[in-house]
């Protein structure tokens, strides 16, 4: 089995140079540069010189859960020079391996630093342990227990990521280290299938003992207007022969809702160019708020080739995310109920699989069809920490509330770092600060007046300032006596104006034929948005 992960893993590098070779030709230079760093800076093994210089030595390392047994997890694990080690035959990345919970392996000589992770339900235990030759020829061990912070599937809470780039073959691994009950992985992006026409997986959906569920045939459409994601595909779209802007991305989009009933259609970030074409076209099923820019340790502190904020309103290092929630609550205001997403891109950037996760609530165990029915209907909450759980009037968020009288908001969240601010957002602003103790668990209640129709959620921000760690509801919605909900004409605004931007750039951009079909869907969205402003 560890020989079929190591090909797997080496198939997997293969496949995501060509695919980012395409991609670096086609976006931004300096994105493609940062990443470029990220890949020049993995340091497979430990330190050679160290190696070299050292007795080889046998060791174990040994991860239990509370009650003694073993548990898959993930262990990042670097040198005395800060290394990461990588040991032969499991799933590795950047700094970091997938483990069972049992693992041999030889080392050097010398003092290393660990963290033991499984996902933000269990403590993250950190530490030295020291590899030092000794008489009794046993292997040096290292021994830690993980305890459990909260079962939320016990609560009916269940956790995905939706945007996974590591080889297919070591999803049964990386879903348990990272204790995820949904993980597509994506198979096709831009100009890389690794499917032939009569090489298609006989069933793309797979799970594993313990009952998590991956499919196969998920893909990614990354080009000039940003990136959305399919899933619930019968085929990968063909999209290898398309260019920067041609055809536009929307024609995809279509495509796949219409080949594909029951498609799912994530917009990966809200910043991207063509956000306003993609809302337009009414095929959106959710928008990544919880997303590749935000790391494990640190922050990409740029917005890419999408739509940039001001970083003087929006600074580092919390800026890229809060402009990404910013957008998201543009789109709530200009009357949509599309729920928030998640994911890590593990595999392209150095996330482990599930740093980024969304958990929806079932009622009756898991189900993975039901899982994505109850993402689409907003019964979920995204974290990258802080596990947020609230109801609001008794209901679970997506629910849809009178917007007259109290609102009482209840709930409990829970954490392995300190919260700064746990919020309640109404309409896009902050409207109530709810005191928080900063314990690992604490609970919350409290009622807010109620007079207007909109949407309300809450957010919880840790006081971490190396990253932007928060957790945050779906929204619930709040309509008047006739069931209307809100549509803010500012946020409608918003977005016929970058529409109309978007169609400029394409317009200096583009010449003949593929210039009048890619106008031709921004027209069409820029139409759409007049219509919704009144503005005929």
């Amino acid at each position: 089995m560890n020989e079929r992960f190591s090909a797997g893993y080496a198939s997997g590098r293969n496949h995501l140079r060509h695919a980012w070779s395409f991609h670096a030709l086609r976006t931004s230079w300096c994105y493609a540069l940062m990443l470029a760093g990220w890949w020049a800076g993995c340091v497979v093994g430990a330190d050679p010189e160290q190696a070299d210089s050292k007795t080889m030595l046998p060791c174990e390392i040994q991860i239990d859960d509370q009650r003694g047994q073993p548990t898959a997890c993930m262990v990042f694990l670097e040198d005395s020079a800060g290394q990461p080690v990588q040991p032969e035959g499991v799933p590795f990345w950047k700094d970091h391996f997938a483990c069972s919970g049992r693992l041999s392996i030889t080392l050097p000589a010398g003092r290393y630093r660990y963290a033991i992770e499984r996902g933000p339900e269990y403590e993250s235990v950190e530490g030295a342990w020291d590899v030092s030759p000794g008489s009794s020829g046993e292997p040096r061990r290292l021994s830690v227990r993980l305890a459990r912070i909260v079962d939320l599937a016990e609560q009916g809470w269940y956790g995905g990521d939706l945007h996974i780039h590591r080889p297919y073959d070591q999803a049964p691994w990386l879903l348990g280290a990272s204790d995820l009950y949904v993980g597509p992985f994506i198979t096709w992006w831009n100009a890389t299938n690794i499917w032939s026409p009569g090489s298609l997986p006989e069933n793309d959906l797979r799970h594993t003992e313990d009952g998590r569920f991956y499919e196969l045939l998920a893909g990614e459409d990354e080009r000039g207007g940003g990136a959305l994601l399919f899933f619930h595909l019968h085929r990968p779209i063909d999209i290898t022969g398309a260019s920067r802007e041609y055809p536009a991305s929307v024609r995809y989009l279509r495509q796949a809702k219409r080949l594909n009933p029951g498609c799912h259609v994530d917009v990966e970030k809200p910043f991207w160019r063509d956000v306003p074409l993609w809302l337009a076209s009414g095929q959106v099923d959710s928008i990544g708020i919880a997303h590749n820019h935000l790391w494990r340790e640190g922050v990409l502190d740029n917005e890419a080739w999408g739509r940039p904020r001001d970083v003087k309103q929006w600074p580092a290092p919390h800026g890229n995310g809060l402009w990404t929630q910013h957008l998201y609550y543009q789109v709530l205001n200009a009357g949509f109920r599309i729920p928030p997403s998640a994911g890590s891109a593990s595999g392209v950037l150095p996330n482990p699989v599930g740093y980024n996760r969304c958990y929806v609530h079932l009622d009756d165990g898991m189900d993975y069809w039901k899982w994505w029915e109850g993402l689409r209907a907003g019964r979920v909450f995204v974290t990258n920490g802080p596990l947020l759980l609230a109801t609001v009037n008794g209901q679970r968020a997506g629910s849809v509330l009178a917007a007259s009288g109290e609102l009482r908001i209840q709930g409990r969240l829970h954490s392995r770092e300190p919260i700064r601010q746990l919020q309640v957002i109404r309409n896009g602003s902050v409207v109530k600060e709810i005191p928080v103790a900063n314990h690992r668990d604490q609970a919350f209640d409290v009622t807010l007046p109620s007079d207007q129709p909109g949407w309300v959620l809450l957010r919880a921000i840790t006081t971490n300032d190396q990253t932007f760690r928060f957790a945050s509801t779906a929204p619930f919605y709040l309509v008047d006596a006739s069931g209307q909900q809100s549509v803010d004409p500012t946020a409608v605004a918003f977005f016929l104006r970058w529409a109309r931007e978007r169609r400029e750039q394409l317009t200096q951009e583009l010449s003949g034929d593929e210039k009048e079909e890619v106008l031709a869907a921004q027209d069409s969205a820029i139409d759409f948005w007049k219509r919704r402003s009144g503005d005929q």
